[in-house]
């Protein structure tokens, strides 16, 4: 049976990229529920998360959008609505008008800590039957599958 599910692929990478896409839109959901009651996205969560990690300082928007996890083509886009939140607030240096930093406001800083125990337990509902061996080496297989496709100043490396 396993050769008959094979030949529905064109190749074994083609299998085992699409078993990740597959992987990741059924976790995905359970973590979009979580988010959804908070009307946030995973990117918005993310770029709280590090806005968060830099306190009490600040990180420069382009900075930002390198740092997290999946790409945001509209990384300002994504900051208006956590602006227009209050979440986070933005400063123009008078000394360089074109950069603009960005911090983790009280109200941001309050919404991660309210999420903190229902994201835990999201991650404990999509990976928690898996061994601490099991969470181990996948967490490796991952990091060599993308390992030559990161940027060589990625803190992914």
């Amino acid at each position: 049976m396993a050769s008959r599910a094979r030949r529905r692929f064109d190749s074994m990478h083609q299998e085992v990229f699409l078993s990740l896409w597959r992987t990741y839109d059924r976790l995905r959901t359970v973590e979009d529920e979580l988010f959804a009651r908070v009307d946030l996205t995973p990117q918005q969560y993310n770029a709280l998360r590090l806005l968060a990690a830099a306190q009490p300082g600040t990180i420069r928007t382009l900075d930002l959008a390198a740092r997290l996890v999946s790409r945001a083509p509209d990384i300002t886009r994504l900051l208006d609505k956590l602006a227009d939140r209050g979440l986070i607030a933005r400063d123009r240096p008078a000394d360089n008008r074109r950069v603009v930093d960005v911090a983790i406001t009280p109200a941001g800083v309050a919404l991660l800590r309210e999420l903190r125990e229902p994201l835990r337990q999201c991650h404990l509902k999509q990976l928690g039957h898996l061994s601490r061996r099991q969470l181990d080496a996948l967490a490796e297989l991952l990091h060599k599958a993308r390992e030559p496709h990161e940027h060589p100043a990625s803190s992914w490396r």
